[in-house]
């Protein structure tokens, strides 16, 4: 089974970081994510899991068409592990709805995303990551449901996708 946790949990540490400075961070810990760089919308980062290094590149969302309450951040991400290539990943800021099924769309594809509580995952990562690196679209975007019978759009920008993905697959390169 795959494991599942809160891709928040991940990115939010490596955002505080890069907005505090040097001189006031502490040391860095083996699990504190490493900024490999930023690449326009999106970031890459590696951090270490069960000693096995991890990269991954973010973007956060920079468009929705509904305001939900209380809603947490909204990131799209893609991670590099030994055990598995290309795990896209949505988190949405919301509990989605038991069974519920969220779409991403890359320009005329669409992928099927399932859901866990707070997060989606592409059922087929490897395809959608060739999607988003032979688009030529500026933005991608996610279709959801959402609490109280909703229908969530929210946009991705893919300015700076390509690089950040071939930060990550350089620092993890596949085995």
């Amino acid at each position: 089974m795959r494991r599942i946790f809160p891709i928040a949990a991940l990115l939010l540490p490596l955002a505080a970081a890069a907005a505090e400075p040097a001189a006031k961070r502490p040391p860095d810990r083996a699990d504190t994510p490493q900024p490999l760089g930023t690449f326009e919308a999106w970031t890459a980062a590696t951090h270490h899991e069960a000693d096995q290094l991890v990269c991954y590149a973010f973007t956060r969302v920079h468009g929705s068409s509904a305001k939900l309450a209380g809603r947490g951040d909204v990131i799209l991400s893609v991670t590099e592990r030994p055990s598995g290539r290309d795990a896209v990943a949505l988190s949405a800021g919301y509990a989605y709805p038991p069974s519920a099924e969220a779409r991403l769309q890359v320009e005329k594809a669409s992928f099927v995303l399932y859901t866990s509580q707070r997060s989606a995952f592409a059922r087929d990562g490897h395809a959608v990551v060739a999607a988003l690196l032979k688009s030529h679209a500026r933005e991608i975007q996610t279709h959801a449901p959402a609490p109280r019978h909703m229908q969530v759009t929210d946009q991705f920008s893919l300015r700076g996708f390509a690089q950040a993905y071939a930060a990550i697959t350089k620092a993890c390169p596949a085995k």
